[in-house]
């Protein structure tokens, strides 16, 4: 009876220590809930605050660009390195961190704010502000009545409290105190977690290793070397290189989505113009990316590469430097001869511009442009008209006229016209050739140049298939624009394809609605009405010396992977290879007529440039062209010319062409032949270095 006793009183306790377990769990689990409740609710903000605050963040780190060599290799741009000192600001960093961080730096960098002159440098009354309100937070907040704040924000609140501090405040301000407002200026500029540099101009030695030994000191501040751009070997040719913009700028407002989804951050250098703009993508790099490790205050307690930088890649030119060097030469020789020894021929002009390309390639070997200052009576770099200027080409067109012609059926080969000048009703004054010229055939019209060939073509095309003298002239509407296609197909008035941005395309009149609409057209077809720029005339003429195929010019020849030792050129990446943009629509007998009338102008008797070419042994061919301006100055007119020349050689297998511009020239007894010279002296230099290099290439052999 007692062991049943005892197993009835077990199995009766049992019930009850389950009760009191199942209770004890609840009471736990019920505790554990309220806990994270209350961790949720009252404090999940800090909490979740202080997960944020440790993280793990990648940083791109900018590499120095891509350098920039001639096709013979020779360094035309390159890096050069700088001491830096550079702040990588914690997340929700405040001006007051700032500021405190600018006070400590002072004692270690040195800044310069004031000029030659004793002014304050790059310092604006605004800085000021910034500085004497966190200096002075609780008078400047007593500025502005709790009244007066009703119903302002608290930007706006803040900046009517700027405008409120006097401005004799602000005038006591000792040279420290600047200092510290320019280095805080620069820290304000950074971005979280993205190393800005502030300051790498003139950093010394000794404010390299200060700043490097008191690092602990300074939260977020670093030494490092930075870079710059070093343009070597100047020529006119500088001004195709372009510029990038610096630290302080970063990547220009205007385009800042385009460079923020394609990985830049908002305080990277970036090309600004020229090649340094047109190559950006290759010229950047690859940014070193580092992965930063946060600790609960923000501050960094780990790093580690997590993919290595690449400098840029580098520009191999298509210009050959030594050669740009002898053109400039020339052009500026010739440029300041006529101005210096021809009274008169000088008052208007102030330019002369050249381009040298290969016909067969479009590769640039020379682009040259001088601009006489007569202010300070000196000679400046002005390169960039060749694309970016216009002038009136004058009969270095007449190429593209003739074949126009030919092609429409209104000429025909070696048909013969009457040089005798064009007699127009109502219009007084004859159109002709600058001297009678006889009869002439089509290569003749091109070898001495009749404008009058051209004005029958004109007028045939544009309606009136039989000249009768002291007649009106028809004309058939569109013929304008019929003449303009033909002369697109050899790039003229259309963009060349040139590697390189904002190139012009000249002047395109809207003539069909002029009272003398047939006259202008005439006009026209002598090059009298539209502008062309330098480079669309080397285009044009390489065209014709390339049988018809027109090729894009390239100022790049290929793309080089930077070298893994750092020195010399890398392998290929890229070959900007030889592109046809179109073939001319013509019968290439037409084209080879036009090519010999270039070539008698240069090499035969009563040729318009036969003085200058014909005892050349390179067997030059080309064409003059003279176009007649004006200038107005204080409301008075003076004749000007634009004298041009267009030319390839040799004659039987083009390897150089080139175009000449000298606009605004004046007439004193006789056209002074600055044009002429300046070709003569582009293929003189070319051949004689072709020589050059012959003999060495034997020598070696």
């Amino acid at each position: 009876m007692d062991k049943k006793r005892q197993k009835k009183e077990k199995q009766a306790q049992l019930p009850f220590r389950l009760n009191i377990l199942f209770f004890s769990v609840f009471i736990l689990f019920s505790i554990l809930i309220l806990q994270l409740g209350v961790t949720q609710i009252l404090r999940g903000e800090t909490f979740q605050a202080d997960i944020d605050r440790t993280s793990r963040d990648i940083v791109k780190i900018p590499v120095p660009r891509g350098k920039i060599y001639d096709r013979n290799h020779k360094i035309i741009v390159d890096n050069k390195p700088l001491y830096a000192i550079t702040y990588t600001p914690p997340k929700g960093v405040q001006p007051e961190d700032n500021l405190e961080l600018a006070e400590k730096l002072v004692h270690y960098m040195d800044v310069e704010v004031y000029d030659g002159k004793g002014n304050i440098k790059g310092i604006t009354d605004r800085n000021k502000r910034e500085y004497w309100y966190l200096k002075n937070r609780e008078e400047a907040e007593g500025l502005l009545a709790q009244e007066e704040r009703e119903g302002l924000s608290n930007g706006e609140q803040y900046q009517e409290v700027l405008k409120r501090i006097p401005s004799e405040a602000l005038e006591d301000l000792t040279t420290e105190e600047l200092k510290v407002i320019a280095i805080k200026r620069e820290l304000d500029k950074a971005y979280a977690l993205a190393p800005q540099i502030i300051k790498n101009e003139n950093v010394t030695i000794e404010e390299y290793s200060r700043i490097g030994e008191n690092l602990d000191k300074l939260p977020g501040i670093n030494i490092t070397t930075d870079w710059d751009r070093v343009y070597k070997n100047v020529t006119s040719f500088n001004a195709y290189l372009g510029s990038i913009t610096t630290h302080n700028q970063g990547i220009l407002s205007d385009k800042e989505q385009y460079y923020l989804t394609r990985g830049y951050s908002r305080n990277d250098r970036v090309g600004r113009s020229g090649l340094e703009d047109q190559y950006e993508e290759v010229l950047r790099g690859r940014k070193e990316q580092i992965e930063y490790i946060l600790n609960r205050d923000g501050q960094i307690i780990d790093s580690n590469v997590h993919v290595p930088g690449e400098r840029g890649k580098d520009l191999v030119l298509a210009l050959d430097l030594e050669y740009q060097k002898k053109v400039d030469e020339i052009v500026e020789r010739e440029l300041r001869t006529t101005i210096e020894k021809h009274p008169g021929v000088q008052k208007y002009l102030t330019d002369a511009v050249a381009v040298v390309m290969k016909p067969k390639t479009g590769e640039i070997l020379a682009i040259s442009g001088i601009h006489y200052n007569k202010e300070k009576n000196q000679y400046e770099n002005a390169a960039l008209n060749a694309v970016h200027s216009a002038y009136l080409p004058g009969s270095t067109i007449k190429g593209a006229t003739l074949l126009a012609g030919l092609h429409e059926g209104v000429v025909w080969p070696n048909l013969v016209l009457d040089d005798k000048p064009i007699e127009i009703k109502g219009n007084p004054h004859k159109k002709g050739s600058i001297t009678y010229l006889g009869h002439v055939n089509d290569i003749d019209a091109i070898h001495r140049s009749s404008n009058v060939y051209m004005y029958h073509i004109a007028m045939r095309m544009s309606g009136n298939p039989v000249y009768i003298p002291n007649q009106s002239l028809v004309y058939r509407p569109g013929s304008f624009q019929k003449m303009r296609n033909y002369f697109r197909q050899f790039g003229l008035g259309a963009e060349t394809g040139i590697d390189f941005p904002n190139e012009a395309t000249g002047f395109v009149g809207d003539q069909e609605g002029a009272v003398d609409v047939a006259g202008q057209f005439q006009d026209f077809a002598i090059g009298q009405n539209e502008t062309f720029t330098v480079l669309q005339l080397a285009q044009y003429v390489s065209t014709i010396a390339n049988d018809g195929y027109r090729v894009r010019p390239r100022l790049v020849k290929e793309i080089r992977n930077p070298s893994t030792e750092n020195t010399g050129l890398g392998p290929v990446y890229q070959s900007n290879n030889t592109e046809y943009l179109n073939r001319v629509v013509m019968d290439e007998s037409y084209i080879k007529r036009v090519q010999e009338g270039f070539r008698r102008a240069f090499q035969e008797p009563r040729g318009t440039a036969y003085a200058f070419f014909a005892d050349r042994n390179y067997n030059p061919a080309g064409k003059t062209g003279t176009a007649e301006a004006e200038v107005w100055e204080d409301g008075v007119k003076t004749d000007t010319e634009h004298l041009a020349l267009v030319g390839y050689a040799p004659f039987d297998d083009p390897e150089v062409a080139f175009a000449v511009i000298a606009p605004n020239t004046i007439r004193v007894n006789g056209r002074h032949p600055i044009s002429n010279m300046i070709g003569q002296g582009i293929l003189d230099a070319y051949f004689e270095d072709k020589a050059e290099k012959d003999e060495e290439d034997d020598t070696e052999a």
